[in-house]
């Protein structure tokens, strides 16, 4: 009884561990997370694959509570609920499918691994291992996407050091010549420091201090500039006619994020201006539940929050090229890039408003992952936070 308290211990602290490091923020350290399906494997109860299960989805999201608590200005306990809330449903999935049966096992990971990936359990299917699949097969594309699947399948079976050791080799190889995703050549993107104050501030100077930073970006030849999430704010009339005055001598385009709101809530956007006039170009698929999504509202019929376009506008045109939009929520989950990756876009468009995430990692995770997901398809990547 003692030796299998010793061994049931050694497991929940091995996943918190694989965790901590695989969700560090590195993109280096991604593959790290590989390490869960084999400690899955090795419990030999159902509770344990559970409690490993919640070790190792708790240690991978630990920012939450802080980032909560930042974003709604109260304590640590609305973050805590909502911490635990959202590991239920990787816990539920990996312990209803756990199976003592080793003939069985890879095909009830893989189904594991699918049903976290896609919605409704993709919707927070945050920390999947096979985000790393960039850093392990960069420029493999879907082979590579197929490869570390097998790979995640190989590691609960029992050949599993055979495989790890066979992931590990291309790992180190990725590591000895990785490269990060380049930046096309006439796109700029622009990293803001503004805080809360972003998206909040609607005032004329704030309008102003953004024209002279786009300017600022555009001023060596750039024929699109990129800002983070919500730079514009509320998209009105107004707003596209005083950009697009300010543009009308210039070949610059504007990518920004912004909010367009009506009676039943808002969407979460990312509109283009030119000299021409500005529309917009995408509409978020997945805002993050809980804080912007809140579906629970229509039940009661209320109305607010954040829409999710499930599935729509998985890429955009921008002049000749096809662009993957990802917005801050989305870079965290699977399900939204490979959406777009169906579609072969040119390159990848992420931004994010990470005001609220200050004293966490979860900035550096979201840039990791994108990182990841653009070098597995060997595509450029554009890049744009607020913090």
């Amino acid at each position: 009884m003692r030796r299998e308290y010793i061994r049931s211990t050694l497991l929940i602290s091995a996943s918190i561990a694989i965790g901590v490091v695989g969700w560090s923020g590195h993109v280096a350290l991604l593959p790290v997370a590989m390490g869960f399906p084999v400690l899955w494997s090795l419990t030999r109860t159902r509770l344990l694959a559970a409690l490993v299960s919640a070790g190792y989805f708790l240690a991978a999201s630990r920012g939450l509570p802080q980032g909560v608590a930042a974003f709604y200005s109260s304590d640590i306990w609305p973050g805590l609920l909502l911490w635990f809330c959202a590991s239920m449903s990787f816990v539920i999935v990996h312990a209803i499918l756990w199976t003592k049966n080793a003939g069985t096992r890879p095909f009830r990971y893989l189904l594991a691994a699918v049903f976290m990936a896609m919605p409704p359990f993709g919707i927070t299917g945050w920390a999947h291992p096979v985000t790393a699949a960039g850093v392990v097969f960069p420029g493999w594309g879907w082979w590579g996407l197929g490869l570390i699947t097998a790979g995640l399948a190989g590691l609960v079976t029992r050949i599993w050091p055979a495989v790890a050791i066979a992931l590990t080799g291309f790992w180190l190889c990725s590591a000895a010549t990785w490269t990060d995703p380049k930046l096309p050549e006439t796109w700029r993107s622009v990293d803001l420091e503004l805080g809360v104050s972003l998206g909040r501030d609607a005032g004329l100077q704030r309008q102003r201090d953004m024209i002279a930073t786009v300017r600022g970006a555009a001023s060596d030849g750039a024929r699109f500039v990129v800002l983070p999430e919500s730079a514009l704010g509320f998209w009105t009339p107004t707003l596209e006619r005083f950009w697009t005055g300010v543009l009308r001598d210039g070949e610059a385009t504007i990518i920004a994020g912004a909010a367009v709101i009506d009676a039943d809530g808002y969407d979460n956007v990312l509109v283009a201006i030119d000299s021409k006039g500005g529309s917009i170009l995408y509409r978020e698929r997945m805002p993050v539940p809980g804080s912007m999504w809140q579906p629970w509202r229509s039940w009661f019929g209320d109305s607010g929050g954040a829409r999710a376009n499930f599935f729509a506008n998985p890429i955009v045109a921008i002049g000749a090229d096809r662009a993957a939009p990802l917005i801050c929520y989305e870079q965290l989950i699977v399900w939204p890039v490979l959406q777009s990756m169906l579609h072969d876009p040119d390159f990848i468009i992420a931004v994010g408003n990470g005001w609220w995430t200050k004293g966490t990692s979860i900035v550096a995770i979201q840039r990791a992952a994108a990182r990841s997901w653009g070098k597995l398809f060997a595509i450029p990547l554009v890049i744009a936070f607020n913090t």
